[in-house]
């Protein structure tokens, strides 16, 4: 899939920091191997996700064999964020249909990454709670260790 999104002025290319492995453009052709070994995701998932129409387009080499592109990877790469924030494989699919519908879907795709942001940061919340909670309980086992070492120190000496 080659997934750009754009404006008149802007590019949006979904693109993560560098990566090491990638190969310049024009020579970026990988096997499904290679996706596999760069992203961790497995060869099942990869099909998958383009018969579900998250990556509807990858190119295929002269004897049919799927062949990825750096654009690719960038799209995995966000799919792989996408993911992480819990937003539903549905939503997921249709921010993808989205992209290729054009520009002129700016507007839903804000509207359905601003609602995933929203529960991440509502999901954050919980986890900082929980965090606290744990900070509590690890100080409170922290000090009754202590004060059990010193006791037994004592009725010893």
């Amino acid at each position: 899939m080659t997934v750009m999104e754009t404006t008149s002025t802007r590019t949006d290319s979904c693109a993560a920091p560098p990566h090491p492995h990638r190969r310049p453009a024009g020579q970026d052709s990988y096997t499904i191997s290679e996706v596999v070994a760069f992203t961790g995701l497995t060869a099942h998932t990869l099909r998958w996700y383009e018969r579900i129409g998250l990556m509807p387009h990858v190119d295929r080499s002269h004897t049919g064999q799927r062949r990825y592109s750096n654009r690719d990877l960038d799209w995995l790469d966000l799919v792989g964020k996408l993911r992480l924030t819990g937003m539903p494989v549905a939503d997921m699919v249709r921010y993808a249909e989205l992209v290729r519908e054009g520009d002129h879907t700016f507007g839903e795709r804000f509207e359905l990454l601003e609602t995933t942001r929203r529960d991440v940061l509502a999901r954050i919340a919980e986890l900082q709670d929980t965090l606290a909670v744990l900070d509590r309980k690890i100080s409170f086992y922290a000090d009754a260790g202590r004060l059990y070492e010193q006791e037994k120190t004592e009725k010893a000496g």
